[in-house]
């Protein structure tokens, strides 16, 4: 299947490339509108889509991004890459407590000392804040 993309006629692959290289080089708004119609064009696509979560947390579009992750793990829960951008993201937003069960999980399933790194600081703005989390508050 093949979509319109700005200017010319892309495979949803080609945007797929195009758009890493454009993550690369640090331009997530260009990734985005390049990805947007090859999801429109391939909706199920977890590539596609994890690529455009990637492009929404590197141009700050927190709430984008994190309803791009929620689905993603919704759809996928062992997908650690996600889990752990979610946490990314929530932790960005200043949602500790709702950060701290995706950075653990994504620690866990992972053993990736970055994970656990993100674990222990999000532990400690928790404390820092004086905020709950989410397993005191189940």
């Amino acid at each position: 299947m093949t979509f319109q993309a700005p200017d010319r006629q892309y495979h949803p692959a080609d945007a797929y490339h195009q758009a890493w290289q454009l993550l690369e080089e640090r331009d997530p708004r260009q990734a985005i509108a390049l990805l947007d119609p090859a999801i429109e064009a391939e909706p199920a696509s977890t590539s596609l889509r994890t690529l455009r979560a990637w492009a929404y947390f590197q141009s700050a579009q927190l709430h984008r991004a994190e309803s791009e992750l929620s689905a993603l793990v919704e759809d996928c829960p062992s997908d650690v890459w996600a889990r752990f951008a979610l946490g990314r993201v929530l932790e960005r937003q200043a949602k500790y407590s709702e950060a701290l069960p995706h950075m653990r999980l994504a620690a866990v399933m992972s053993g990736d000392p970055e994970h656990e790194a993100g674990v222990l600081r999000i532990e400690r703005r928790l404390a820092e804040t004086g905020q709950s989390s989410f397993d005191d508050l189940v």
